[in-house]
């Protein structure tokens, strides 16, 4: 059984002190060899106190750190001291005999801070155990042997320009691996070495704040700050570290726009057109981004009226452009303002503006070589017809813009004026004609004029001119067309028998009015007047006609194919028509040999006309010839007859509708062979009419 069981820690050069040592308790009741209670023994168990040792210690090796003693130990050398756990053998190791514990090297508590270890004591023969094993606690005590350090750092933060003293930049924090519940090893103060006057931190929390109002980005846009860690509570002797903090100061709009100079001046030639680039403007704002974005404008309208300006791409610069075309005879220069203002503006600024600047603009129009200028931009002249060669027509003129006094040279150019009928002298632009013209064969002509510098003859311009030829009454009056008149040899005196019209080609201003003149003298056979009522004539007739028509209209009926008003010659002319021009021509005879029969159709020669008996004209004579050759000429139709053809072609089913030529049964039905309805649908109403079947008789 265990007696007494001692811990000693050596004092050796800084070794931690042994804890309590809690021995068995002990009690008696008696002693031998007197009377009274037996003497009661208690057993306990080993109460063992937490020991330190000291990390880092660099003495001499082994180092005795404790001792180990049992009551049962006499000193006769029988017990044998065991020692097992973290680090037994190798760390720590312990005399058998004497039980004294030994470290054998130099230990660091932040790579292990404490070792549980067993201690017994057993019979050296036998090895059984004198006392039941216990545990304790070896403790690495802490040294300040390690700097605090940033594992964040360096570090890079943002903060506004012109942010208000205090305002929160970033927050750093170190670390110190000593043990922070023993001592001030790890207790850590916060201090700026560099970046005073402009920041500050927080000794105990690390946060970094600005010191000093209005700082500008455009004076200093970056700064480096060292924070310095030192424990011990900053005392002299702690351990430090340092870190750096870049901040960087974020723009705000706090800064107007400024022109660089008060006047800029451009120039720009005559021709360019609306929208050429002039120049550009650019009013400087050392804010970025969105806080340097600008908008330009034109303050005066005289400025206006001729240029523009936008602004680019970029936001920055302001692109001035023609907006109209320019003219150097009539305007050499222009003047006028120009502002600038910012586009985004932050009211928390508004006591640095305004945020907008002017400046002046002059831009000088540059003369060009221009081509030559007509005093119109298209000209419209006017001749007779029938004029001799070199008759003026009229004249035109150009002149050169920039040089008023330089001679033009005028000439037509060929595609306009194939036929030649102008020319056009080449120093005063006069127009003449070259041939006479006919109003009749051509109204109209488009001539196409060059104006050309003689100094340059690329400077050139062209002008349209257009010459209209005026009408003379130069045209005798013609026929309307070629009369071939009729009279009847039971014609009254004084009856009309044809309306005679002339036509005449000049127009109806220049020419008189038209007269006729028929045969004069008492043997004249006919007359002719001159009616400048005609058009009463043709509309009465054309009432007469109409009224005819309506007549029949009235009288009309769907059924009716034919319309004949003549009774006809009876049998004797029976030989004027053939019926089988009405029937089908497939089912017509064939045609009898010799001269053709009076049919309606083509002959195969034209019976030559008689000629007209000399002597003086007898009209009763003429009308009998003209009788006589119409009746034979079989080319003629006969005048009581109307050619109307019952055929509907070929290709039906049903063959053809007339009943000539066609046989029926009774009641003009079809029979059952051929039933209306297989006629298809066009025949379907045809069949509803005759197909139907009449009701039984009651």
């Amino acid at each position: 059984m265990w007696g007494l069981v001692r811990l000693l820690l050596a004092w050796l050069g800084g070794w931690g002190c042994m804890g309590r040592l809690a021995a068995p308790a002990r009690a008696w009741a008696g002693s031998r060899g007197h009377p009274g209670p037996a003497l009661l023994r208690t057993r306990r168990s080993w109460v063992w106190n937490q020991f330190f040792v000291i990390e880092e210690y660099a003495g001499p090796e082994p180092v005795l750190i404790g001792k180990l003693h049992s009551d049962v130990d006499r000193g006769e050398g029988r017990t044998k001291y065991l020692l097992t756990g973290e680090g037994a053998g190798t760390v720590f190791v312990i005399d058998e005999a004497t039980g004294n514990i030994h470290v054998t090297k130099s230990l660091d508590r932040e790579e292990k801070a404490q070792y549980v270890l067993l201690a017994q004591a057993v019979d050296r023969a036998s090895n059984r155990p004198l006392e039941p094993p216990s545990e304790f606690i070896i403790k690495v005590q802490d040294i300040n042997d390690n700097p605090p350090i940033f594992p964040l750092g360096p570090y890079h933060a943002t903060v506004p320009e012109m942010s208000n003293v205090g305002t929160s930049v970033i927050q750093v924090t170190a670390h110190d691996a000593d043990d922070p519940s023993y001592g001030n090893s790890a207790k850590l103060v916060y201090t700026v070495l560099d970046g005073l006057p402009f920041f500050s931190v927080d000794p105990q929390t690390g946060v970094v704040r600005t010191a000093i109002p209005n700082m500008d980005r455009e004076t200093q846009e970056e700064f480096l700050v060292v924070i310095q860690a030192k424990d011990m509570g900053g005392h002299m002797g702690g351990l430090s570290g340092s870190t750096t903090v870049t901040v960087t100061l974020s723009d705000v709009n706090d800064n107007p726009p400024k022109f660089p100079q008060s006047l800029y001046q451009f120039s720009v030639v005559e021709t360019a057109g609306p929208g050429t680039l002039v120049g550009r403007l650019r009013a400087q704002d050392p804010d970025l981004g969105d806080n340097a974005l600008m908008a330009y404008s034109i303050l005066d309208g005289e400025g206006s009226e001729a240029f523009s300006i936008s602004t680019d791409s970029q936001g920055r610069d302001g692109l001035l452009t023609v907006r109209k075309p320019l003219d150097f005879e009539s305007r050499r220069s222009y003047a006028f303002r120009v502002e600038a203002t910012n586009t985004l503006i932050d009211p928390a600024y508004l006591r640095r503006g305004p945020f907008k600047d002017v400046a002046s603009v002059r831009v000088v129009v540059q003369d060009a070589p221009e081509p030559p200028a007509f005093t119109q931009a298209a000209y419209h002249l006017t001749v007779p017809e029938n004029k001799a060669p070199g008759t003026l027509v009229g004249q035109i003129s150009a002149a050169d813009l920039d040089s008023p006094a330089s001679p033009i040279r005028y000439s037509i150019l060929p595609h306009s004026d194939p036929e030649r009928c102008f020319s056009i002298q080449p120093e005063e632009g006069t127009i003449h004609t070259a041939a006479p013209l006919d109003r009749e064969a051509r109204v109209w002509h488009n001539l196409t004029v060059l104006a050309t510098e003689l100094d340059s003859s690329a400077q050139a311009s062209r002008v349209q001119v257009t010459i209209q030829t005026l009408d003379e009454n130069d045209n005798a009056p013609q026929l309307a067309e070629p009369y071939d008149t009729f009279v009847c040899d039971s014609a009254a005196p004084g009856q009309l028998i044809q309306v005679i019209r002339a036509l005449d080609r000049d127009e109806v201003g220049n020419s008189s009015h038209v007269s006729f003149q028929g045969p004069l003298g008492p043997d004249a056979n006919f007359t002719v007047r001159d009616n400048r009522a005609l058009v009463v004539l043709f509309v009465a007739l054309r009432r007469q006609k109409q009224e005819a028509l309506m007549v029949l209209e009235e009288e009309d009926v769907r059924e009716n194919i034919i319309t004949y008003d003549d009774e006809g010659g009876g049998e004797e002319d029976t030989e004027a028509f053939d019926i089988t021009a009405l029937q089908n021509p497939d089912g017509a005879a064939p045609q009898a040999p010799g001269p053709p029969a009076r049919r309606d159709v083509l002959p195969r020669a034209r019976v030559s006309r008689q000629p007209r008996p000399p002597g003086p004209a007898d009209v009763a004579q003429l009308l009998v010839l003209r009788l006589r050759e119409a009746d034979e000429d079989p080319s003629v139709p006969p005048y009581d007859s109307v050619q109307v053809y019952g055929y509907e072609g070929r290709g039906s089913s049903c063959g053809s509708l007339s009943s000539l030529g066609s046989g029926s049964e009774a009641g003009g039905v079809p029979g059952p062979a051929e039933p209306l309805d297989d006629w298809g649908p066009l025949f379907r109403t045809l069949a509803e009419l005759y197909g139907a079947k009449e009701p039984p008789a009651p």
